[in-house]
């Protein structure tokens, strides 16, 4: 250990789960000289977005794309380190590809709005001047919504601060995704190009409050950017900065209860019945499993069963992962629109039922990335947004019905048809499958719904309301889900901690090297 950490390794904390937000609340922990220990109940970190290996293919199993790369940049540095050191980050141009009408027009919105516009132009002419005014419009929004997501919101006392005084009338609360960006696009197609990403938050545009259209604005402004080896590269990178500064990863070894004392947590018991006694307890699991499964009966008041049942909770997905013979042409992102999108959201998020008409998510890096599948091959990740399991579907009857019409749907597109014959390994996942395997409660992998009753203040809190000395970081925590945010949780939590312990906060040098971690 390097000497700032000798100096505070009197100071201890057990991370629960090896996610983003674990791994990015180890790495600022072991770099402020922190004693850390990660268990993680998985033989892989990256919680839900961790590595899926088929044969010699390779997946991301969730998100699989880095938005925001200044804020990963910025985590890195605050660890002391440069994350260009560990990974090769490639940016995205076109950031997707947008089919609608059944392919009939295709929109590859580009890393430089310039030529956005240009393509706009090109299919929808006369509304690039509303491109141009979203992105205005969104760069100040944007300026006043960031501070927000950056320090924690603990009450209401947290809405009479001044920058969220300033905020307010950019946050348009009271509208919508899609009312806001019908203020900007006639074309229903170019609307829908810009409030897909509602999805990102497993929630409607129709729903989903108008702040969050700075989601689009973002892609269209910072770019995005696909890690070479996949966004799994980004876990790795992580866990041995870790270990760099001395945290130690526990792969495989669940935690069992978190226990307390007297309103505050002491330490982790693990399912062999280890105990690790902790001054902290860092929770990264999904927020409402951990809820239901961590503490003793009785030791929760807000967040018991019957609570947790009654909040909101995202959609969910099905997944197929496909090793494929051959290439695939299409970009390494598209996004293909069902013929009635408006239908097909609500009925995944409102009537909570299966879309005989649906859109579909396809990943192809190995177009950009041969490191992901073998020579003249392809890795092809396939994703339906679908209802979470608060709906009436019966997943496990209806399993080979769901990845049958996945595959249907895979076929209607242009370049994929013939897909099936060309299928060399495969896995399949519903939203039962996340919930059994991976621990997502309802199988809401985007986790609790960002409604305004979640949201800011309203959402569960970094430093835990109910436990002393339990803090969150995740998605299930404010500032919310998506790896941006989710980065953002670790560090406010990571600076609340050090507040609790009284103690200036240090920075690690980009030169300092701590001694190698262990890992069991």
């Amino acid at each position: 250990m390097n000497g700032m950490g000798q100096n505070m390794k009197n100071k201890t904390a057990v991370i629960v789960g090896a996610g983003p937000g674990g791994l990015a609340a180890a790495m600022l922990l072991g770099a402020k000289g922190y004693e850390v220990d990660v268990y993680e109940k998985q033989a892989v970190p990256g919680g839900r977005s961790g590595r899926l290996r088929l044969g010699e293919y390779t997946f991301d199993r969730g998100a699989t794309f880095v938005m925001m790369p200044p804020l990963l940049e910025e985590l890195f540095e605050r660890a002391g380190r440069s994350v260009h050191d560990y990974v090769e980050l490639h940016k995205l141009d076109p950031l997707y590809g947008l089919y609608f009408d059944q392919g009939r027009t295709v929109l590859m919105p580009s890393s430089d709005n310039e030529e956005t516009a240009r393509r706009i132009k090109e299919l929808f002419p006369g509304e690039e001047a509303g491109f141009y005014r979203f992105m205005t419009d969104e760069s100040a929004k944007y300026d006043h919504v960031d501070p927000l997501l950056r320090r924690p919101f603990a009450g209401v006392r947290d809405y009479m601060k001044a920058d969220a005084v300033k905020a307010l009338p950019y946050l348009k609360v009271t509208d919508t995704v899609y009312g806001q960006l019908s203020r900007y696009f006639k074309d229903e197609r170019l609307k829908y190009a810009f409030t897909f990403q509602s999805k990102y938050l497993g929630m409607s545009a129709w729903n989903c409050p108008g702040t969050f259209t700075i989601l689009s604005f973002m892609e269209h402004r910072y770019g995005l950017m696909h890690p070479k080896g996949g966004v799994a590269e980004l876990w790795e990178a992580m866990v041995k900065v870790a270990k760099e500064y001395g945290v130690r990863f526990h792969m495989e070894r669940p935690v069992q209860r978190i226990l307390t004392e007297k309103g505050q947590a002491t330490g982790v018991r693990l399912n062999d019945g280890e105990v690790r006694l902790a001054d902290h307890v860092v929770l990264g699991a999904d927020f409402a499993s951990a809820m239901n499964s961590l503490f003793e009966p009785g030791v929760l008041k807000k967040y018991t069963p019957q609570k947790l049942e009654s909040k909101k909770y995202s959609c969910s997905t099905a997944m197929l992962y496909l090793g494929i013979d051959g290439e695939i042409d299409l970009p390494h992102h598209s996004i293909h629109f069902a013929d009635n999108y408006e239908k097909n959201v609500k009925e995944i998020t409102e009537s909570l039922t299966l879309s005989e008409d649906p859109s579909i998510y396809v990943h192809n890096p190995s177009r950009l990335d041969p490191t992901l599948a073998p020579p003249g091959k392809s890795s092809l990740y396939a994703l339906l947004p679908v209802p979470n399991l608060q709906g009436e579907t019966d997943w496990a009857g209806r399993r080979e019905e769901l990845k049958e019409r996945m595959l249907d749907r895979l076929e209607s597109i242009e370049q994929l048809k013939g897909l099936r014959d060309r299928i060399e390994q495969q896995a399949f996942f519903t939203p039962l499958d996340w919930q059994d395997s991976l621990d997502v409660y309802q199988g809401a992998t985007f986790n609790l719904s960002h409604n305004l009753g979640q949201m800011l203040a309203f959402r569960p809190h970094n430093h835990f309301e109910e436990v002393e000395r339990v803090w969150l970081v995740g998605g299930g925590t404010h500032p919310g889900s998506g790896l941006p945010t989710i980065f953002e949780s670790a560090k406010i939590s990571v600076d609340l901690i050090e507040q609790t312990d009284k103690r200036k906060q240090p920075r690690a040098s980009a030169q300092t090297l701590g001694a190698a971690g262990g890992a069991e």
